[in-house]
């Protein structure tokens, strides 16, 4: 075990350094490496294909199967694109950073920022680290933070996500949502990655593409706690980088029903998933959890 770890570290650290070095790359050479190791992904990781199609074929059951695996692969090769394009998150300078992620709504949510206490819903779209990181470029914010299993990438991810602003990254526990009220009256804009499931505890069983998914519903409950203004922030992928959309406040949100709430928010994730459907994160069990008598899907 000591040397399949000592192995492990070896190759992790050898990874970060090739990503590292891409930094001065064109945006072209990356993606087109990316595009070459998403289709290798595709057939390695068999798991991971298992997961993405089964979603797919849940979500769009009116899609052919070529449709669906033709996405799923593009799924796999945007998401090694977004690990190569880390290299300029970890070691580009902010000026570099700025130039992959252009902003639409800036101006709006550096106003929003000023007024009061904010959320900035990300749904997980392939781009949200270079949007939350290029963010931080010009605004402190906060985020909630999962550690990683291998230290190595998890000290690269964590690096890359501190460099701008020193942003309050808050490790996930049981006590977490304590210091997240607590940054958002501060105030600082809090990032907020609501669309995974987090297992039946604490969530709420709403429709996602017509399949009941396990659900927080705490973009309410916060916002509803917090006097907090609540923004989308959808980080699409281009040719040329990312375009971080950050959108104008929600209207008539929250509600005194945080579930009602909740669904809505799934139903217009859905109508940004739609306009790229290759670019969200189809790779993860987001059906893992299951209304009581219903089988599991994976």
């Amino acid at each position: 075990m000591a040397k399949k770890s000592a192995l492990n570290q070896i190759i992790s650290r050898t990874c970060v350094g090739i990503v590292n070095s891409m930094v001065s790359w064109k945006q072209s050479s990356r993606t087109a490496l990316a595009d070459f190791l998403g289709t290798v992904t595709w057939y390695v990781l068999a798991r991971r294909r298992h997961i993405a199609l089964t979603n797919l074929r849940l979500c769009f059951p009116d899609w052919t199967e070529e449709k669906r695996t033709a996405t799923a692969k593009q799924v796999f090769r945007n998401l090694v694109r977004a690990a190569l394009d880390h290299s300029v998150l970890a070691k580009g300078s902010a000026e570099q950073v700025q130039a992959m992620v252009k902003f639409t709504g800036k101006e709006k949510f550096l106003e929003l920022c000023d007024e009061g206490p904010l959320i900035v819903v990300a749904p997980h779209f392939v781009g949200l680290d270079a949007g939350g990181i290029a963010i931080n470029t010009f605004r402190r914010g906060a985020s909630l933070y999962q550690t990683q299993s291998n230290p190595i990438w998890d000290k690269w991810a964590y690096d890359a996500r501190k460099r701008f602003s020193d942003p309050v990254l808050i490790p996930k526990s049981n006590s977490a949502m304590k210091q997240v009220i607590r940054v958002i009256r501060e105030p600082l804009p809090f990032y907020y990655l609501p669309d995974m499931d987090h297992g039946e505890r604490n969530s709420v069983f709403v429709p996602f593409f017509g399949v009941q998914a396990a659900t927080l519903p705490m973009v309410s409950k916060l916002a509803k706690l917090t006097k907090a203004k609540v923004i989308w922030g959808i980080a699409e992928t281009t040719d040329e980088g990312y375009i971080m959309h950050l959108s104008d406040p929600l209207e008539n949100f929250p509600t005194d029903d945080p579930v009602a709430d909740t669904e809505r928010l799934n139903r217009e994730l859905e109508q940004f998933i739609l306009r790229h459907p290759d670019q969200y994160l189809w790779t993860h069990r987001r059906f893992k959890t299951r209304p009581q008598g219903e089988p599991p899907v994976y």
